[in-house]
């Protein structure tokens, strides 16, 4: 029997699950392990027996460690996947702490809040790069950011930017990406987000029942735009990297 590639999933809080990302790379003959720390669950100190890891987004920032007692151990596991080269990717959130971890900078967008539906701005090498090629053409991605990556750890490759300049994507070492954006999500879970901090919308001057008519509207859209990245991402961990299949059997 073929055994699934087991990807740890770091959760930071019950607002944020892989959501439609988990389905997508379950469906691509991934098997899960959804750590939420937020909720009581050990974070494993290492990445033996995964061969891949995804972090989540969340509330907090990627220098939240003295508030958030998990964070700095996920930086630790980003440090492992970078040196053992275990596939993982980052979204949002994640995306900053994998800069963090690495050696690179993150601070609250001077600009604000970014907040909708925006476009992907793929750089040349996003063409080349093994996660991003299979999406690297135009599309939207669900952005819902005050924190910005602003520096990039030393040989990472910036892979996408905003329209008002700001990193979003980047493969910040071999076998560890990020994303911005996030693709995991959908309208009823963007609600939520909406429902709760009805203010941060306001602040960044968007129109929050429009946001949320677009993205319903754009479900198939993002549906075809973000399920090759899971299956992308799925087949990288299935690969067989030399560390990775070594942790896993």
């Amino acid at each position: 029997m073929t055994t699934r590639p087991r990807i740890l999933v770091v959760e930071h809080e019950a607002d944020d699950p892989p959501a439609w990302f988990g389905v997508w790379l379950e469906d691509a003959g991934c098997d899960l392990h959804i750590c939420q720390p937020w909720a009581g669950d050990a974070l494993p100190t290492t990445l033996r027996g995964y061969a891949g890891l995804l972090v989540m987004g969340g509330w907090m920032s990627a220098h939240h460690d003295a508030e958030v007692a998990w964070l700095a151990g996920v930086k630790q596991l980003v440090v492992e996947a970078a040196r053992d080269r275990v596939p993982t990717l980052g979204i949002c959130l994640g995306h900053q702490v994998a800069a963090v971890a690495l050696g690179g900078r993150v601070v609250t967008n001077p600009a604000g809040q970014q907040i909708g539906l925006l476009e992907v701005g793929w750089s040349e090498a996003a063409a080349a790069d093994p996660l991003f090629a299979t999406v690297a053409t135009p599309r939207r991605g669900i952005h819902w950011n005050s924190d910005i990556v602003t520096e990039l750890p030393s040989g990472a490759v910036c892979t996408a930017t905003a329209t008002t300049g700001e990193i979003q994507a980047a493969r910040f070492a071999e076998t560890v990406w990020g994303v911005q954006w996030h693709p995991e999500i959908d309208e009823p879970l963007l609600r939520r987000w909406v429902e709760e901090e009805p203010d941060q919308p306001r602040r960044a001057g968007v129109d929050a029942a429009q946001v949320l008519a677009e993205v319903d509207a754009a479900r198939g859209e993002l549906d075809d735009a973000w399920r090759p990245l899971a299956a992308r991402f799925a087949a990288i961990t299935a690969a067989g990297h030399p560390a990775a299949a070594a942790m896993a059997r």
